[in-house]
């Protein structure tokens, strides 16, 4: 229950270095987090304590930003990424995972990474976070889970299908896929939300949820008789027509919509609450949180990166976290 969240230092070229120290700043008192990554990465002046012992986090962290040192191979100039960092990024993931799966720490939050420099620099070989994690824990499946944990009604989106052109959604989207992604969802809102009778809304893939077959088949042919014949421990409701879905009115029906493609999911919640929605990774042995921006090259360095969305990011890490041990 007092173990500390890990936060992954993501791409260093990037404005994860600045927000992190921000987000200390805001949370050193209520949410103590322990920074991973090389300490020269860090805005200069940032007060440091290096950690070695997760234990000492939350002392350390009224003092200090804590740090867990990950030496990099090269420096960080702000949007100028350096290939020589990126086996460091990947290395830095995989060292955070290690401490969450091994009890020392309570959830893994990670910054930014830039998949471009990841790939060029030392090969990455996976269209993002969400997957590389699965792969690192042999995962049958990994769910990402969209939250705006202070809009009200709150918003939680999951999208059935995630990192493929839209052309090959139809074809990826199976019921198979439909069921586990249901399966997942409602284990986690269970076990990290505390919701034990969850309620599930889910898109249909065409427009209007297809219109009785007007604007296409799969709610009718798959789609409606697999939602009928889930007959489970919580209340489902679909398919609906998207468009209608995400209103202040509609969220209060439901705990979490389950989407079928990435952007049905990520446009209403970076519409509805751009600048404080988290990143949650569900199926893994862990929690798993980040924000939900990216390196932002553009304006590293320039003192001008907002820091909420990783601010909510540690802040649901660190309470769902205590959910979870009670599980």
């Amino acid at each position: 229950m007092n173990a500390p969240v890990a936060l992954c230092c993501g791409e260093p070229a990037g404005i994860g270095p600045e927000i992190a120290v921000q987000a200390w700043d805001k949370l050193r008192d209520d949410c103590p987090f322990v920074w991973i990554g090389d300490p020269r990465h860090l805005p200069a002046g940032t007060p440091v304590e290096l950690i070695d012992d997760l234990g000492r986090v939350a002392s350390a962290s009224a003092r200090a930003l804590p740090v867990m040192v990950h030496e990099f191979a090269g420096t960080a100039v702000p949007g100028r990424p350096d290939p020589a960092n990126a086996r460091g990024v990947i290395e830095v993931i995989r060292r955070g995972v290690d401490l969450v799966q091994s009890g020392a720490a309570r959830a893994l939050c990670t910054a930014p990474i830039n998949k471009l420099a990841l790939i060029e620099g030392a090969g990455f070989a996976y269209p993002g976070h969400t997957e590389y994690l699965g792969a690192l824990v042999g995962a049958p499946r990994a769910v990402m889970m969209l939250v705006s944990p202070e809009l009200r009604p709150q918003l939680r989106v999951v999208p059935a299908t995630i990192h493929i052109p839209l052309s090959e959604v139809p074809g990826a989207l199976t019921p198979a896929l439909l069921r586990q992604t249901i399966a997942i969802t409602v284990t986690g809102l269970r076990n990290y939300f505390g919701i034990s009778h969850p309620r599930i809304a889910v898109a249909g893939l065409n427009p209007h949820a297809g219109e009785g077959g007007a604007m296409g088949q799969e709610e009718l042919d798959w789609i409606a008789p697999l939602l009928s014949s889930l007959n489970e421990d919580f209340t489902i409701e679909g398919p609906l027509p998207a468009d209608t879905m995400f209103h202040a009115a509609a969220r209060q029906r439901y705990d979490v919509a389950i989407a079928m493609y990435h952007d049905q999911a990520l446009i209403p919640i970076k519409t509805l609450d751009f600048d404080r929605g988290v990143n949650v990774t569900l199926g893994l042995p862990f929690l798993r949180t980040s924000p939900d921006h990216g390196t932002a090259f553009d304006i590293a360095g320039l003192g001008r990166a907002n820091p909420s969305s990783l601010i909510e990011a540690l802040k649901l890490a660190h309470e769902a976290g205590a959910i979870r041990t009670r599980f």
